[in-house]
């Protein structure tokens, strides 16, 4: 049996700069009505910049809702309408100055399907060549290197909390693993 929710209403009650916010009702597959709220949001990408020595160059920067420091990987909001793949080479360079040989497709996720309907699209980027990064002028960051492994028992003590991070560098380090790059400690083989 699929379960399906019929949408009977939709009414915008906000609409921002990034976000709308729409209050739904819906009908379950068993007729009864629920109130559903809806984030419309245009999307984004995440980017596992990974250097021939295993290491991956992330940022640090403040996240107000929260007000702390996050440890990510760079990523960045889709415009609407725009490719995922030129947005991930654009804010690559933006918040790194990274530009990369190869960019690997490693899928995509749902970061909070309960409310938002975000996707973001995740990246692994390889053979990399450096600049100057350009962030956004409301952008602050700094540009970390981490070893992958180090990064995967970071991720599991706790204390990188991201989830878009936490998926891109688990995704990274599993392809890396079964396509013969390099992973945890043994860097001596990177290519």
């Amino acid at each position: 049996m699929r379960f399906i929710e019929k949408t009977i209403t939709s009414r915008v009650v906000y609409e921002g700069r990034i976000v709308t916010v729409k209050e739904d009702t819906a009908k379950l597959n068993n007729g009864k009505e629920v109130y559903r709220e809806v984030v419309d949001h245009p999307g984004g990408v995440t980017i596992i910049p990974v250097d021939k020595n295993g290491d991956v160059i992330a940022v640090r920067q403040f996240r107000y809702p929260f007000m702390n420091e996050t440890l990510e990987v760079p990523a960045g909001k889709l415009e609407y309408g725009e490719d995922p793949y030129e947005c991930a080479i654009r804010e690559l360079s933006e918040e790194t100055g990274i530009s990369a040989g190869r960019m690997i497709n490693l899928g995509m996720i749902y970061p909070s399907p309960g409310f938002c309907r975000e996707i973001l699209y995740i990246y692994l980027a390889l053979d990399l060549s450096y600049g100057t990064s350009h962030p956004d002028e409301d952008e602050f960051l700094n540009v970390e290197r981490i070893p992958l492994g180090e990064f995967v028992d970071m991720i599991m003590r706790d204390e990188v909390r991201d989830a878009k991070t936490v998926v891109a560098v688990l995704k990274a380090a599993n392809y890396l693993k079964i396509n013969g790059g390099f992973y945890g400690e043994n860097r001596s083989d990177s290519r």
